[in-house]
């Protein structure tokens, strides 16, 4: 993972300022260390392969908590792109939203930190995004994806049959079943006849593309 663009993208953020009051104190790239590391460690194999923790709870010093208090949420953001970026790199993928959260811990001293990363099926908003731009939004109530137009998303293709593929969610999790399809469904570029879908998964459906955003 880069971790110098991590720096970057926070320093932009900051005006270029970010570093200078930090350098005897906790740095925002130890997080994102520690954090990767807690990635590293805990990972697991799954029947879709490696799976890392989508859920990080990060404690730090009262001292380095005040000091991040003006750009934490910024902060957690740029975490969560860290840990996709790592996720990505090493061929990680997720089970729920990657969530980043930062709280005070008076247990530690400056320039302490410690970062705990759990499985959490998370998926606060989820929609499907077509590539004309438009959003649908993925829920209990089961979107079908088809060329026959009583489908949710109509699809005019001669390669995609008129019942093609379905998404519903079913408890936190969002899943896409091909409905015997002539030409199937891909998701990521690979076959499926079942699978849950990860955020930024891409599924195609004759020359149709629809990216899954979960956030």
């Amino acid at each position: 993972m880069g971790m110098r663009q991590f720096e970057e993208r926070l320093g932009r953020l900051m005006d270029g300022t970010l570093t200078r009051p930090f350098r005897k104190n906790l740095q925002p790239v130890e997080i994102a260390r520690k954090l990767t590391r807690e990635m590293d460690l805990n990972r697991r194999v799954s029947a879709r392969g490696l799976i890392g923790p989508n859920k990080f709870v990060v404690h730090v010093s009262p001292p380095d908590a005040v000091r991040f208090a003006s750009f934490v949420d910024a902060l957690c953001r740029e975490l969560v792109v860290a840990a996709k970026e790592h996720a990505q790199t090493d061929g990680y993928s997720f089970v729920g939203t990657v969530v980043v959260e930062i709280y005070e811990d008076l247990d530690l001293k400056t320039g302490e930190c410690d970062v705990e990363g759990t499985f959490a099926e998370i998926a606060k908003k989820a929609v499907l995004r077509s590539d004309s731009g438009e959003t649908y939004s993925m829920s209990e109530v089961p979107i079908t994806v088809g060329r026959q137009g009583d489908n949710t998303i109509v699809v005019h293709d001669a390669n995609v049959s008129r019942r093609h593929l379905s998404i519903v969610q079913v408890g936190p999790r969002f899943i896409a079943k091909d409905l015997g399809s002539t030409n199937g469904t891909f998701v990521n570029k690979k076959k499926i006849t079942e699978v849950a879908l990860q955020d930024r998964d891409i599924i195609t459906v004759g020359t149709a593309t629809l990216t899954v955003e979960l956030s």
